[in-house]
């Protein structure tokens, strides 16, 4: 006969409550570390790392350091954790004309340092109705009437906004893309040598060099690559000191075409000149060269001609007889063959035609 375990009803409570009261802890634990974590992020945004120092630093000629603060919206007291630093860093891009750049950069445990520089104008940037003088990083300092001297002119760009202060850009995205690379690439030599870029198609972008060299460029694509493969074509030997045309050749060649009187592109100034005359007022073509037996045609045609003073003839006149010349003619050593006194008209007479001879109609 099998014996009969008995199971102690006490002993299997008192397990299930031991494993009751473990969860219970672990969720009280985990509430008291919620507290816990709760109170100290509101004492830290209420009385920890309040700011107590503000350092201004970089390039502000045109500003105080009291007016980048001020800029800035941020004070002493505010507290770093609640601080918007991109937010504070546009404030003072928008409320100060001449700063490029704001960095703002918390310093625990209660400071707080805000780095500038300052614009510098390094473009013309034309449009329809006047001239945007722009910064290195492509912010509008100016609007002006005129062009400055010594900076690169952008032709075509057609800017969307001409506040001073705002980024200059164009609704035309290509042209976006193409003025961005344009100037970073301009602005990352030191020995940059462009004149004028003229972007008006942004399929076929030309830029203008100092050393009497264009380059077509083509499309607004890869346009910092496209700049240094230029360059590297006009410091080669063989093409170093002249004069000519630059011109992609597929995505990853570019030629040289040489030319002592490069071709000014559209933006480049071309002189202008009064149309020349002859003495008698003529017009001369200097493009194509008049025909040497004509030019000698009009020249005897011109000095042939006389000017006719009227003379009134009286019944008191002297009588010419048939045969006897005139003083040699007119001009062609004609004759007269009839006189004044009968009346009768000259039956042969000639008629000035406006070019020194006559063409036989009578009197």
């Amino acid at each position: 006969m099998k014996d009969v375990e008995k199971t102690s009803v006490t002993r299997q409570n008192s397990r299930k409550r031991i494993r009751r009261r473990k969860r219970m802890m672990n969720v009280y634990g985990l509430v008291v570390l919620l507290l816990v974590i709760t109170a100290g992020i509101t004492i830290s945004y209420t009385f920890l790392f309040n700011i107590n120092e503000i350092r201004v630093s970089g390039e502000s000629d045109m500003y105080s350091a009291e007016e980048i603060v001020m800029a800035s919206g941020i004070n002493e007291g505010d507290n770093l954790l609640r601080l918007d630093c991109a937010a504070s860093e546009q404030k003072i891009l928008d409320e100060l004309l001449y700063v490029e750049t704001a960095k703002v950069e918390r310093d625990f445990p209660s400071s707080l340092d805000i780095t500038v520089t300052k614009c510098i104008p390094a473009f013309n940037v034309q449009y329809g109705d006047g001239t945007l003088l722009v910064s290195k990083k492509g912010k509008i300092l100016a609007d002006n009437g005129f062009i400055t001297d010594g900076l690169p002119i952008i032709y075509g760009l057609e800017p969307a906004d001409t506040t001073p202060g705002k980024p200059v850009s164009s609704e035309n995205e290509h042209k976006n893309d193409a003025f961005a690379e344009l100037i970073a690439s301009m602005v990352a030599k030191s020995d940059n040598n462009i004149m004028s870029v003229d972007l008006s198609d942004e399929h076929s972008i030309i830029v203008n060099y100092k050393n009497d060299m264009i380059f077509k460029m083509g499309n607004w694509n890869d346009v910092e690559y496209k700049l240094s493969l230029a360059d590297t074509v006009m410091n080669q030997d063989s093409v170093k000191g002249k004069k000519g045309y630059l011109m992609m050749v597929g995505t990853n060649m570019c030629s040289f075409r040489d030319s002592d009187t490069p071709v000014l592109s559209q933006g480049a100034i071309e002189p202008t000149t009064a149309q020349k005359t002859d003495e008698y007022g003529n017009p001369i073509d200097e493009i194509n060269e008049q025909d040497p037996d004509m030019e000698a045609k009009f020249s005897e045609i011109n000095n042939s001609r006389t000017t006719t003073v009227p003379t009134t003839v009286t019944e008191a006149a002297a009588e010419w007889s048939g045969g006897e010349d005139y003083n040699s003619g007119y001009d062609d050593g004609s004759q007269w063959d009839g006189g004044y006194d009968d009346g009768s008209g000259y039956d042969n007479g000639y008629t000035d035609n406006g070019y020194g001879g006559y063409d036989g109609s009578q009197w």
